[in-house]
């Protein structure tokens, strides 16, 4: 039997990898001949990089960036084996866990150090950069990654404007003859798991503001201040990005790397899968196991568990769906393509329980799962 391991990682718990290798540490006690087959994955966020560092037998590169307070902190990105692709999470520059509480200011924060990662690996002579979205403190529209790569902004004064969000409304003027050349012999590519866009009720602003620190005025200050950012860069770079889905990703970073970096938005999970080619893998398995940490109605938007199930539906193979908890509505995703969920947790726990065990956890579900599979193997034929 054939069985390809391919889940999500469980936030603040267990990376992909981790999660992967305790199912198959459980599945091997009990079918020791199976051939398993382990693939991390991710859908752009946190994760994403440690993910695909297993599968393209890539390393990690240790770099220096500024936060988004621009204090200078330690941050990292990854080269996939063949030195050609860097794999960014901007989260590990310019995140909101980055920031204490009462330090989260989406008027002052800036996405410079996600410009300068992606500057990082200019310097490493890559063709490809794949940043994933997700996390963000900043609401700049990108201009701090921009400034990092050379591009000025400035007032009518003719003065740079200061970092962050709040200052765009003070936008009069765009200078790029600065611009590191290499980023147009680079093909740039974001992975983000949202379609809003930059401005609007459903923009950048109005839905994600608030979780970064700011209140309903900031967040309708930011929403208008991105609106003249949107029109500048159509005045400048004739580019118009205002209403293009996922242009609102990371504070409006996605619509910043469009108009600047010539970067395509995808889908974060429908990226990586393509990346790593998993539906090649998913064709060849007899039956696949995938998860997160948790599963209800809205892993249905774009989640990994659902992105699996697609491709194993295209070639009718069955998924089995490992879930630190189910939550309401998961249901809804036995259409999708998912055979069976199992929860890890066997008894009632505090959270605080279920994640210290987690491992532990996921090694005896596994286990059961197997069983299952051997008694199903007997009884074929009778049902």
């Amino acid at each position: 039997m054939r069985i390809l391991i391919c889940p999500d990682s469980f936030k603040e718990c267990l990376t992909a990898r981790q999660v992967a290798e305790h199912i198959a540490s459980g599945i091997q006690r009990i079918l020791p001949s199976a051939d398993i087959k382990i693939i991390p994955l991710a859908d752009g966020g946190e994760g994403t990089v440690a993910a695909l560092m297993h599968t393209t037998e890539g390393r990690i590169v240790n770099v220096e960036v500024h936060d988004p307070l621009m204090r200078t902190i330690h941050s990292f990105f990854g080269l996939t084996g063949d030195g050609e692709t860097a794999l960014i999470e901007m989260a590990s520059a310019s995140g909101l866990e980055l920031l204490k509480p009462y330090e989260r200011n989406p008027l002052i924060t800036s996405s410079f150090g996600t410009g300068e990662l992606i500057k990082y690996a200019l310097d490493e002579g890559c063709k490809r950069i794949i940043v994933g979205m997700g996390g963000s403190a900043t609401n700049d529209g990108g201009m701090g990654a921009v400034m990092a790569l050379g591009v000025k902004f400035y007032d009518k004064k003719g003065g740079e404007l200061p970092q962050g969000g709040g200052s765009l409304d003070q936008l009069a003027g765009i200078d790029m003859k600065g611009m590191d050349e290499r980023i147009h012999k680079c093909r740039i590519d974001v992975a983000c798991d949202v379609d809003n866009p930059l401005t609007g009720e459903n923009g950048a602003s109005l839905v994600y503001g608030l979780q970064k620190g700011g209140d309903t005025a900031m967040a309708e200050q930011l929403d208008r201040n991105l609106q003249l950012f949107a029109r500048k860069i159509k005045d400048s770079l004739g580019r118009d990005i205002e209403h293009v889905p996922g242009s609102g990703a990371a504070g409006g970073l996605g619509g910043g790397m469009m108009a600047f970096f010539n970067a395509k938005i995808r889908p974060g999970f429908n990226l990586i899968s393509e990346y790593i080619d998993l539906e090649k893998y998913i064709g060849s398995a007899d039956l696949i196991i995938t998860g997160e940490g948790r599963i209800d109605f809205q892993t249905q938007f774009g989640k990994t568990p659902v992105g699996v199930a697609f491709l194993a539906k295209k070639h009718n193979k069955p998924v089995i769906a490992v879930a630190g908890t189910l939550g309401r509505g998961y249901e809804v995703l036995y259409e999708k393509g998912i055979q069976c969920f199992v929860p890890i947790v066997d008894k009632p726990v505090s959270l605080e329980v279920s994640i210290r065990d987690a491992g532990y956890l996921l090694e005896q579900t596994a286990e059961r799962i197997s069983r299952m599979l051997q008694l199903g193997i007997s009884l074929k034929g009778i049902f």
